[in-house]
């Protein structure tokens, strides 16, 4: 199977930044990584600004991207509300979400579970009648900061559930980075996907992004996120750290559109972003490429 990248740097990779990022920055990130062969990107979140303010301004990157453009991107939705103002922006792809825990969901979204699957069908209604893709995406598959552990069988049965059956794809996330790879790998293989295309939307807080994407990958996942440098994280989920690197997923997975020259552009693009956002990169990859080992061919020249 050949694994794909999803950069989720636009949305989760920006939520709790202390600096919001303008617009036109927001296009011309997506550009580059786009340019640089990355196939899928999440680009920004309907989630309310004075909640999340980093997101505020998502419409308007929709609106500044071509068609073509858009028919490789993802915007985050909660509601058929959501999925209704991101289509009339000329979105193409939305990602509905909500949590296999109660307690996140109701912290993160405002309601119930229950509430947000029953939801899930008009949703998908509205998407098939602009002719676009909608995602199940489950935040806390794993862990809960409130809850704790999540029983397999809640994802499970959520999966399973009629009402989410419409879904193009099934993500599954592990937002807090509390998981393992056998406990990924177990998931990812038990879940009723119904011949939809599985996503792991990983973080790295406890240093096992890679590991648990590529365990991910063998339970049947076939997207993967990352976002530039590690950034990123739950603004409702305390303990959340980034995601995992997209540099590193790459530089694991090796995809065929992977060079030196285009891992060192998308490192140079994430060091471009964190001076603007006064972040620090977490990427062991770009840690590496910066290194002094300058027989490896991934090694970027000094500068």
């Amino acid at each position: 199977m050949t694994v794909r990248l999803r950069d989720v740097t636009l949305r989760d990779g920006l939520q709790l930044t202390g600096k919001t990022l303008d617009v036109q920055m927001r296009v011309d990130l997506a550009r580059t990584l786009l340019a640089a062969g990355v196939p899928e990107l999440e680009i920004g979140s309907m989630a309310r600004p004075d909640l999340v303010p980093p997101m505020a301004g998502s419409l308007d990157v929709v609106a500044a991207l071509t068609p073509e453009e858009l028919d490789q991107c993802w915007i985050w939705v909660a509601t058929p509300r959501h999925v209704e103002k991101a289509i009339a922006a000329g979105a193409r792809n939305v990602q509905y979400c909500f949590s296999a825990s109660d307690a996140h969901n109701q912290a993160n979204i405002g309601r119930p579970t229950e509430d947000s699957v029953a939801a899930m069908p008009r949703a998908i209604d509205l998407v098939r009648e602009a002719g676009g893709r909608i995602q199940l995406c489950i935040a806390t598959s794993f862990t809960c900061p409130f809850d704790g552990q999540i029983d397999p069988d809640r994802v499970r049965g959520i999966v399973g559930d009629p009402r989410t059956a419409g879904a193009d794809d099934v993500v599954l996330a592990d937002t807090l980075g509390q998981a393992h790879p056998a406990a990924v790998r177990g998931l990812f293989e038990s879940a009723p996907a119904r011949d939809r295309r599985l996503v792991f939307h990983g973080h790295d807080t406890w240093g096992m992004g890679v590991a648990n994407s590529l365990a991910a990958v063998e339970g049947g996942a076939e997207v993967i996120d990352g976002a530039l440098a590690g950034l990123g994280g739950c603004p409702f989920a305390p303990g959340a750290s980034g995601n995992t690197a997209t540099e590193d997923l790459l530089f694991a997975t090796r995809p065929d559109y992977l060079t030196p020259r285009v891992l060192a552009d998308l490192i140079t693009a994430g060091e471009s972003l964190l001076a603007e956002l006064g972040e620090s990169s977490r990427s062991k990859t770009a840690q590496g490429a910066r290194s002094k080992a300058a027989a490896f061919d991934w090694v970027m020249p000094s500068r």
